[in-house]
């Protein structure tokens, strides 16, 4: 008996050890900021910690992680799912755009198993632009609950500022914390202003990535084990040039 309860005991402190750790992680989409009408444009997720471009192998994802939905949202507002493939460091999906103007990649999942008492939310996007117009460049376009989004992503440069609206709930998120993190690693903290928005000027050219996480406590079940909060994530793709 002493040997089963010192093993659950174990067991609990591992998974309060490891929880953190599995949460600190994000889930990202990269692709190119550009594409072309009736070319295959390819889309990737990757897990991990971008700022030290520390990928998990896709082999190695946690729970059900891999199963996270992945659509493609045209600048007409039509729905392409989009179905990936796993590779050494990746998950892997194309899509062949096929009108001008922003696509909108979105990538959602909310993991199987309960951590903790914590349900893990992951959200993603980025963006795609055919041709010479803005058109579906539209923070109401990617209905995650938390998501990011930049009017300027189309025109991002370096030494120019970059505005970024955080959303949750399809309301403006006012005075949350987010995080900004350079090609190189370099990251920065930014707290959002009554507007729900953040700025920073990029210094290097390459993707930059723009994190917001936020804690809601709230209690009940999920698959059958009880949780009293849900830590939600979104990370937000910009290429500067």
């Amino acid at each position: 008996m002493k040997s089963k309860t010192l093993k659950s005991i174990t067991f609990l402190l591992l998974m309060f050890v490891a929880a953190p750790q599995l949460f600190a992680h994000a889930l990202w989409i990269e692709t190119k900021a550009t594409g072309t009408k009736g070319k295959a444009q390819e889309i990737s997720v990757y897990f991990g910690e971008f700022s030290d471009h520390d990928i998990t192998p896709a082999a190695k994802w946690f729970s059900d992680l891999k199963d996270f939905s992945l659509v493609a949202i045209s600048p007409s507002k039509k729905e392409i799912k989009l179905t990936a493939t796993a590779l050494e460091n990746k998950y892997q999906a194309f899509f062949t755009p096929d009108e001008d103007g922003v696509y909108t990649i979105v990538m959602h999942h909310k993991v199987k198993d309960v951590y903790g008492t914590m349900v893990l939310d992951y959200n993603s996007s980025a963006t795609v632009t055919v041709g010479n117009t803005a058109k579906g460049n539209e923070a109401a376009v990617n209905s995650n609950v938390i998501s990011l989004f930049s009017k300027d992503v189309i025109t991002a440069k370096q030494k120019t500022k970059v505005n970024v609206n955080a959303l949750y709930e399809g309301k403006i998120a006012k005075e949350q914390k987010m995080k900004v993190i350079a090609p190189n690693g370099w990251e920065k903290e930014l707290w959002s202003n009554e507007n729900g928005e953040i700025s920073f000027t990029p210094i290097w050219p390459g993707n930059y990535m723009v994190e917001f996480a936020y804690t809601e406590k709230a209690a009940g079940e999920h698959n059958g084990k009880k949780y009293d909060e849900i830590w939600k994530m979104a990370t937000y793709l910009i290429t500067v040039k």
